[in-house]
């Protein structure tokens, strides 16, 4: 046998992957890179499976066999993966190009460099990212979630705005914005999870009629929209290429225009009739993204699973197919009058996949459950008819209690509230202290062009902690998985890093004096020692109230630093 081939069988045992050439020694050629000067390749990485990576970009044309160099050295990127996967739509400047990276080692650092590129001004190939940490690992870890994000800057979210914008839904002169508190801590979570509104292109008639844009024809806006989407994707860059992006779909993603807009000095009401092909039907969110849907069983960008650590991990589609006779908001008849889905064409096809998916959640690897769909079904907020999204409640709610869902976090309005624990709108008597229902919190309040809402007053009973326009504050989730039954969430304010809003969710299935059912199958966790000054140890009785368990709100800045 020849050397060469012993080297590939002995790399195969080890669930690494061939090297990128039969013949040719372990080394890659230059990269192709291709520029015009204001588009980069907008890489973005994604979870495959438990043992996978898949790696999209961009380019300007079609590439027949995409490529992506990778390997344990960043001076030797002995493998090479690729595909014939290179898409684009009507409107779009660029092809999306994925490839997956497939018998990947579990919790490892690889280098990576896709093939060809744009010129990048913001990341230095190669690049780097860390795999999936594997089921029933019990190390202690972070997850950003950041909802309603669009671009910043002078397209989006900046320290001025248009006409009609409120003062304190723009920026301060020495504020952050969430991609660059984001960018500041990027090493401190492990993926970044974004369940809908990503970039905000559908304002670009708003931020032209109020004056905060150029005003073009109707006919060119196709461009605007475009121009605002590429920039987003740009901005995330320093994020994406290291973390794995993790989307679900949200209305903005729908189609080119939100809602009508009015131009007053014209007397013109517009809808979503001047979108052109491409901008909609959530086309730019199918083309740019590919979630694990294939590992999980689910339907492309819309619903899927994944498992990381100790928790599973469950994205819905609150736009589209919720089945069970209800119409989406998004769906043609739908209020948001998107006309966008259905995706599935079986019936109740997305709540047969969640109940079949939670069915087979391993809870002794995985003891931790959580759930995220862009809108929420519990808000202090007045908006009923599209905010508050009643059908969802009815068709998810019953599974995410019959299983033990731990918590279900959402957005869509540009708010922050974390909620009670609710079982049907019944706020759980054990609030965090090992409850039966699951925790809702909303965060809308990622920013973007005019990007905060007014939470209702007076504030819904269940209502624990919450930001508005009011307070003008800008900010990300960080979840916290201290182990198999402590998680906190913590608010983070995008201007300066602070938290301001912590709460510790305690979770432990009692069996009278024994050691609890959680804490048996996931011991090891508790071998893991942290902190003193960030542990929630407990006992592993469980049956007392740990003082961490119960919530902790700061409500000025500087309670706690990232």
């Amino acid at each position: 046998m020849q050397p060469l081939a012993v080297l590939i069988d002995i790399l195969a045992i080890l669930g690494m992957s061939m090297p990128c050439s039969a013949t040719a020694p372990p080394t890659t050629p230059p990269p192709t890179t291709l520029t015009n000067g204001t588009i980069n390749s907008q890489v973005r990485l994604a979870y495959a499976g438990n043992t996978g990576m898949m790696v999209s970009w961009n380019t300007f044309v079609k590439v027949a066999k995409p490529r992506v160099y990778y390997g344990l050295s960043p001076y030797l990127l002995l493998f090479v993966a690729q595909s014939t996967v290179s898409v684009t739509y009507n409107t779009s400047l660029t092809y999306n190009n994925h490839v997956p990276l497939n018998h990947l080692l579990p919790d490892t650092v690889y280098y990576y460099r896709p093939d060809p590129l744009l010129t990048d001004d913001s990341t230095t190939v190669p690049y780097s990212f860390r795999t999936s940490r594997r089921p029933g690992d019990g190390t202690p870890y972070s997850v950003a979630v950041t909802i309603d994000m669009g671009t910043m800057g002078p397209d989006g979210l900046s320290t001025t705005a248009g006409a009609g914008v409120r003062p304190t839904n723009v920026l301060g002169p020495n504020d952050n914005n969430t991609v660059q508190s984001l960018t500041a801590v990027v090493d401190s979570y492990d993926f970044l999870w974004q369940p809908g509104d990503m970039a905000y292109a559908d304002y670009w008639l708003k931020e032209e009629i109020q004056g905060f844009l150029p005003n073009i024809s109707i006919a060119e806006g196709y461009k605007v929209y475009e121009s605002i989407l590429n920039n987003f994707y740009d901005e995330m860059t320093p994020i994406t290429t290291k973390k794995p992006y993790m989307v679900g779909p949200g209305n903005h993603e729908a189609d080119c225009l939100v809602g009508t807009q009015t131009d007053t000095s014209r007397h013109i009401t517009y809808n979503d009739s001047i979108c052109m092909p491409g901008q909609t039907n959530f086309t730019g969110f199918i083309n740019h993204f590919r979630m694990p849907s294939a590992q999980s069983g689910g339907t492309g960008n819309f619903w899927y699973s994944f498992d990381h650590g100790m928790a599973h991990y469950i994205q819905l589609d609150t736009e589209t197919d919720l089945g069970h006779g209800f119409i989406g908001v998004d769906e043609p008849g739908g209020a948001g009058g998107q006309h966008s889905g259905p995706f599935s064409n079986i019936m109740n096809a997305q709540t047969t996949w969640l109940k079949n998916d939670l069915a087979a959640v391993d809870r002794q690897k995985t003891p931790w459950v959580i759930v995220s769909g862009h809108r929420p079904w519990y808000l202090s907020y007045a908006n009923v008819s599209k905010t508050i999204c009643w059908p969802c409640k009815d068709v998810f709610e019953p599974l995410l209690l019959e299983y033990g869902v731990d918590l279900y976090i959402s957005g869509h309005a540009h708010v922050y509230q974390r909620s009670a624990p609710l079982d049907n709108g019944v706020i759980d008597p054990n609030e965090l202290n090992n409850p039966s229902a699951p925790w809702y919190i909303t965060n809308g309040a990622a920013g973007h062009y005019d990007g905060l809402d007014f939470l209702a007053s007076p504030a819904q009973p269940y209502q624990r902690f919450g930001l508005d326009t009011n307070d003008g504050i800008y900010g990300w989730s960080r979840l916290t998985f201290h182990n198999c039954t402590h998680l906190t969430h913590d608010f983070v304010a995008s201007k300066n890093g602070t938290v301001l809003d912590r709460a510790t969710f305690l979770d432990c299935d009692s069996l009278g004096d024994e050691l609890p059912k959680r804490e048996t199958r996931c011991l090891a966790s508790f071998l893991i020692a942290l902190s003193p000054s960030d542990a929630v140890k407990g006992s592993p009785g469980c049956k007392k109230k740990d003082p961490r368990s119960s919530t902790e709100s700061a409500g000025t800045i500087g309670a706690a630093e990232v």
